[in-house]
């Protein structure tokens, strides 16, 4: 028997990803470690978005060949599908992100097909509805790795959600490079796929991943008109990236700032507590100081509650990367600057949750003994404490504190299954 360890980056399809390798290693006889030295296969599941994470990946790698040079190391994820780590790890085997479910396959002649899934939360399944994305943004390397659009069928998204549900899950997470283009290779669109999805009886909730503001544009009106479904967190997650119409256009996004401010205030004016997730690159080439205020003065027009923020750097084989950079240090001083923006505008959208009530489905454990975590309807992160174990649970609570990324409550009663 072989013991395997699996390390993970990145976004929730790397993590969906991550649950189907380990599935069908465990359905054909191996077994997962949490330790290095016990393992006979490393897997790192790879990311390539950022140069950041990328380094990182590199650094984890030198070591694991360096420390561990008997041990069969595979390289998964996107940066399979480039190979960029080839000159570091020559004898890895590199597994196409296309390819997850046959890691097992790797090893053995003739595998099983694993019936179930192993979830890192057995009370979150995570559904990739999609691989590869429809856009050609200028800076970004996951287009090579993970290429066109291709749609999973409706119909076996709606039965890998009802296999999760029988499971025990309580939440779905909706995920994919880009859920607002979902469908559109096959005839349908996103707010098809979840006027379905919240037909499935059972209680659970939604939620809905990244989508690109030029998918989002066509199918806002049907999109918002789903999301009134209780099983739907009202979560929404579109990066905007720039302030600057100039900017966009050299990012190749395909939108402009008013439309994406358009989406916010028809989504918000149906669901005035929505959660507002979007993406901020700063620093990207030919962004003056101008453009950069145009962003900031966005993000405080918009406020958002959560802004994913990254400086820019250039990625290999990027029309972006060919373009003239601007100086590292006029990069770092931008990102601080919106850094401060952000974390002030998260906490002022928190602290007017502060006395309210809402209905919490408890999914995670907190740090200490006795703390609990649970997300209210907006997707946002509640603190709780109970002596007694609340997982997978309704409750009602109140709201008594909030931080910048997070919110305290108390529990006011055990909510009943209904719909």
């Amino acid at each position: 028997m072989k013991f395997v360890y699996i390390e993970t980056y990145g976004c929730s399809a790397n993590q969906a990803h991550s649950e189907i390798m380990e599935s069908s290693l465990v359905t054909n006889g191996f077994r997962i470690t949490k330790e290095i030295g016990r393992a006979d296969i490393i897997i790192v599941n790879s990311c390539i978005v950022k140069s950041p994470t990328e380094n990182k990946i590199r650094e984890r790698i030198k070591f694991f060949v360096g420390r561990h040079p008997d041990k069969r190391l595979v390289i998964a994820g996107c940066a399979a599908d480039t190979g960029i780590f080839r000159d570091i790890a020559p004898d890895a085997i590199f597994l196409s992100s296309h390819k997850s479910k046959d890691i097992a396959g790797l090893f053995l002649d003739s595998i099983r097909e694993s019936e179930k899934r192993i979830r890192k939360n057995p009370l979150v399944g995570i559904t990739e509805i999609a691989s590869g994305c429809l856009g050609n943004c200028s800076y970004c390397m996951v287009k090579l790795a993970r290429g066109d659009l291709v749609s999973r069928p409706l119909k076996e998204i709606k039965k890998e959600v009802k296999n999760f549900l029988k499971g025990g899950c309580r939440e779905i997470w909706i995920t994919s490079q880009d859920c607002g283009c979902y469908g559109l290779d096959i005839g349908t669109n996103l707010a098809e796929l979840l006027k379905d999805l919240v037909r499935i009886k059972g209680y659970f909730r939604i939620r809905v991943g990244m989508m690109n503001p030029t998918h989002v544009k066509p199918i806002l009106n049907k999109l918002i008109d789903v999301y009134k479904n209780p099983k739907i967190y009202k979560f929404v997650h579109i990066p905007v990236q720039s302030g600057s119409d100039k900017i966009l256009k050299k990012m190749n996004r395909g939108y402009r700032t008013k439309d994406f401010e358009k989406m916010v205030r028809k989504f918000r004016s149906e669901f005035p507590s929505i959660t507002l997730s979007t993406d901020v690159i700063v620093g990207f080439p030919g962004e003056t100081e101008k453009d950069f205020e145009r962003t900031v003065e966005l993000i405080k027009k918009v406020k958002p509650d959560i802004v994913n923020l990254s400086k820019f750097g250039p990625r290999p084989k990027t029309p972006a990367s060919e373009m003239k950079q601007l100086d590292g240090k006029v990069v770092k001083k931008r990102s601080i600057i919106m850094a401060e923006v952000i974390r002030e505008t998260a906490y002022q959208r928190n602290k007017r949750l502060v006395k309210r009530k809402f209905s919490v489905l408890v999914n995670e454990r907190g740090k200490k003994n006795g703390q609990f975590i649970g997300r209210n309807e907006y997707y946002k992160p509640v603190v709780l404490a109970s002596k007694k174990n609340i997982m997978g649970e309704f409750l009602r609570a109140r709201i008594s504190s909030a931080g910048n990324t997070y919110l305290n409550g108390r529990i006011l009663e055990r909510q009943k299954a209904h719909h």
